[in-house]
């Protein structure tokens, strides 16, 4: 499985508009081939958002890139956005213990290194799930990686504000003693609102 991720920077006071948009926007990559899905992200207080498709190839992502411009430039329109940045990545895990529920929350971790161990950063990731699994209010976790560029993407949905306010210091530790056995470099952390989350991407662990 793949994805592309489109993050932007919204205006504050169009965040609703763009997450109603988000939903047209959805039925209309599911009409091109290949597509399985997309999630949004939304950080009401800085504007960020990232908008993310779910593809079954490599093949059907790099296809589709000839239908998606007008529909990146749509979602720019409707978040009141002004620039965009977009990213590919190969899904590498991927472990639900339930849906995420209305008012769930993301927390996102950006990772750099060598890219010849983005292998090994999977087995690292898939060794934490046991522990990341025990947070109360937990749902789901991913990594998403760009083989070529040596970026990673860790993706942990709770079921509530609460929830991830309640994880972020054991998060923090756990995150921090990962990226030393990755020999990576933690480039950011943020928090978002999962305003909607229809990767489907299957079990990968």
């Amino acid at each position: 499985m793949f994805a592309r991720s489109s993050t932007l920077t919204a205006q504050k006071s169009s965040i609703d508009r763009g997450i109603a948009f988000g939903d047209e926007l959805m039925s209309e990559l599911l009409e091109i081939e290949g597509c399985v899905g997309m999630s949004l992200l939304v950080d009401r207080a800085g504007g960020r958002c990232v908008a993310t498709s779910s593809w079954q190839s490599e093949d059907a992502m790099r296809a589709s890139e000839s239908r998606v411009p007008p529909l990146r430039k749509r979602l720019m329109g409707a978040f009141g956005a002004t620039d965009l940045t977009n990213e590919e990545w190969d899904v590498v895990v991927m472990h639900r213990l339930h849906r995420a529920p209305e008012g769930a929350r993301a927390r996102v971790g950006y990772l750099s290194g060598d890219a010849a161990r983005a292998d090994e950063w999977g087995d690292i990731f898939k060794s934490l799930l046991p522990t990341i699994e025990s947070f109360s209010g937990f749902c789901s976790a991913s990594l998403l990686l760009n083989r070529d560029s040596g970026r990673a993407v860790a993706n942990v949905i709770f079921d509530s504000e609460t929830a991830l306010e309640q994880s972020r210091d054991q998060a923090t530790r756990i995150r921090t003693r990962a990226a030393g056995r990755m020999g990576a470099e933690i480039m950011d952390v943020a928090e978002y609102e999962l305003a909607f989350a229809h990767l489907r991407v299957p079990e990968l662990v």
